[in-house]
């Protein structure tokens, strides 16, 4: 029994993936996937193998790595390299978490900022114009 990944086009293949014909030839050019020989007068054909690596690129997308890194743990995926993933994750992790503190920051930041619009009376300036006025003056100094 044929499985159902096997000999997409890769018009099929895309869609097997949940992505488009110019993902997967953008991956191909960065070396994120291989491009499969094509027979002599016929198309390529890709694989389950192939529908597996582009969900794999997807999802470590969507956990923040970049398409370096993810290269790089593409060369770990023979699974005896488990340290060195783990150091890649743990490098990935700290990253995140700077980046939730600095959105943390600006999110206090930009809660003061509209609750002194709302307290505002009388005032013909703009607290929030004001505060970012000052701010640009200040990182010039």
């Amino acid at each position: 029994m044929q499985h159902i990944f096997e000999n997409l086009t890769i018009g099929g293949f895309a869609k097997a993936a949940g992505v488009n014909v110019e993902t997967i030839r953008f991956y191909q050019r960065k070396g994120l996937l291989s491009e499969p020989d094509r027979p002599y007068g016929s198309i390529r054909r890709y694989g389950e193998m192939d529908v597996r690596r582009v969900r794999f690129v997807k999802s470590a997308q969507r956990l923040g790595f970049s398409l370096d890194e993810i290269i790089e743990l593409l060369k770990l995926e023979d699974g005896t390299h488990c340290d060195e993933a783990s150091h890649l994750a743990e490098h990935k992790l700290q990253s995140v978490r700077e980046k939730m503190a600095e959105l943390a920051r600006m999110e206090a930041v930009l809660s003061g900022m509209v609750c002194a619009c709302h307290a505002r009376t009388g005032s013909v300036s703009c607290p929030l114009i004001a505060s970012l006025q000052d701010v640009e003056l200040s990182s010039r100094i």
